[in-house]
């Protein structure tokens, strides 16, 4: 099973039980589906950051109180704002089987899910490679919404990406994203190298590691 498949499949709720097989096809053909109308694009910009206590960043304009974020930027000079989305072709796809098929649009979702971090973890890697040449190292990526990162740093963040424009991609007031397959991150560099796994803390066994988010 792919890589892909595995997080779909986790995405779906199965845990440690076996995938039958007839959902194994269903993911299967939901992923083709998906790569024939996903628009994918991504956006990243580099700015300079400032820790001026534990539970407390500058990032140009955004002043956040985040202690949760806070550990994981310890020791980072610099930090990278990113963008991605699957694009709207791949809303309109689940809308349109949620219609006709709940089961394979309850997959697609799963999948999508899996497909939109398989695509960042893919523009992360080159960022990554970017940032090397300078002799930095990459932390995971940190969204708005995990820990104490409040949520509406979103609309400050995407409009420092100016991700309308870029990629497309819109917030309501709800601070929810169209295209909903979308997501924005901060991503630490520093000098040190951590051997953070580009896939995320998730994959990590590392449990007691100061920088997990």
């Amino acid at each position: 099973m792919e890589r892909r498949e595995k997080e779909a499949v986790r995405y779906l709720g199965f845990g440690k039980n076996a995938v039958d097989d007839r959902t194994l096809a269903l993911i299967r053909e939901s992923f083709e589906d998906l790569d024939r109308e996903a628009g994918k694009k991504s956006v990243h910009r580099v700015f300079d950051v400032e820790q001026t206590a534990e539970d407390r960043i500058v990032i140009g304009p955004m002043d956040i109180k985040s202690r949760s974020l806070g550990r994981n930027l310890k020791g980072c000079e610099k930090v990278i704002l990113f963008g991605a989305t699957l694009g709207t072709g791949v809303d309109r796809l689940i809308t349109r089987t949620s219609l006709t098929n709940m089961a394979k649009a309850a997959v697609l979702q799963a999948c999508a899910a899996a497909l939109l971090e398989e695509y960042c973890d893919e523009c992360q890697e080159k960022i990554g490679e970017e940032m090397g040449k300078e002799g930095m190292y990459l932390r995971p990526r940190f969204s708005p919404g995990y820990g104490d990162f409040d949520i509406s740093h979103q609309e400050t963040l995407m409009r420092m990406l100016d991700c309308a424009k870029t990629i497309g991609l819109t917030m309501t007031d709800s601070f929810m994203m169209t295209p909903t397959k979308s997501v924005t991150a901060l991503i630490g560099a520093g000098k040190l190298r951590m051997n953070c796994p580009v896939s995320g803390c998730e994959t990590c066994g590392k449990k007691d590691c100061s920088f997990r988010r």
